[in-house]
């Protein structure tokens, strides 16, 4: 079976055509549980959000912060493995027929090797991967796998990629750019800031045509406007986390991130 790059660049295309942003979804797995995650992630596709990022959990991450590692401890304590995330991205994307990619950092890939990983990904109905600690100029043999499978690779830019470096990640990657909105870790902040747009304008720059899309802060809808005026897609993530942390109990974690969606979704339509 072949991934699904087509439908993830498909949706991209179709929000632009409506002249809006995508909302793209960044929920862990196995968090709070395997299954409770699972009804998380349907929660928010069904609610508004156009893509949804699957979280690999890593003991120790670069990119994510003190939410998020909450997150990935929980799920890791649980137990959750590889064959827990190709269960997650299966049963969301059957569930809902909405793109679905898994975030990872690149060791658990490379233990697990590169060819099944990227077949199993592709059976289970999955568009590809965001992959924030590979570097460009080591991806070979992840594209090549990737490719093969028709899954994307999504690598990630920040304000202080250089230009050059900016055309070689366009050039490589496929699905569309993960635009860092600024240095640091994940987590929700007041503003977005003109980093993010001075970023955005400059990985267009390099003329290789893919959907930009900004995460790293965004956390309500006035912020999903703001960067939905300037980028592809609005990617929010520690949102979603804290909103389920702060819930009662599981089933109302899944409401609160089904009623995040569709206030972003609004945000994102550039109504907030």
């Amino acid at each position: 079976m072949s991934g699904n790059i087509h439908l993830l660049s498909d949706t991209l295309a179709a929000a632009k055509a409506e002249d809006r942003a995508a909302l793209i979804a960044y929920l862990p797995a196995g968090f709070p549980t395997v299954d409770g995650g699972i009804e998380a992630i349907k929660a928010a596709l069904d609610g508004g959000a156009d893509v949804v990022e699957v979280g690999l959990p890593h003991s120790d991450p670069v990119l994510d912060g003190p939410v998020i590692q909450t997150a990935d401890d929980i799920a890791l304590r649980g137990g959750v493995r590889i064959a827990d995330v190709m269960r997650t991205v299966r049963e969301a994307f059957e569930a809902t027929g909405k793109p679905i990619l898994v975030m990872t950092y690149w060791n658990p890939i490379d233990r697990y090797g590169v060819e099944r990983f990227t077949a199993e990904l592709a059976e289970a109905g999955g568009a590809g991967c965001i992959l924030p600690d590979l570097p460009v100029q080591e991806s070979a043999l992840w594209r090549e796998h990737a490719d093969k499978h028709g899954l994307a690779t999504v690598f990630v830019v920040a304000p202080s990629s250089q230009d050059a470096r900016l055309a070689r990640i366009t050039e490589a990657g496929s699905g569309f750019v993960y635009a860092a909105s600024l240095m640091g870790v994940t987590g929700t902040r007041e503003s977005v800031g003109a980093q993010a747009h001075e970023l955005v304008e400059r990985t267009r720059a390099t003329g290789a045509g893919l959907p930009v899309c900004v995460g790293l802060g965004v956390s309500d809808a006035r912020q999903a406007a703001e960067v939905a005026g300037f980028a592809d897609g609005v990617i929010v993530g520690s949102a979603f986390v804290k909103r389920m942390l702060d819930a009662p109990d599981d089933a109302a974690g899944v409401e609160a991130v089904r009623a995040l969606a569709g206030e972003l979704a609004k945000g994102v339509r550039r109504q907030a």
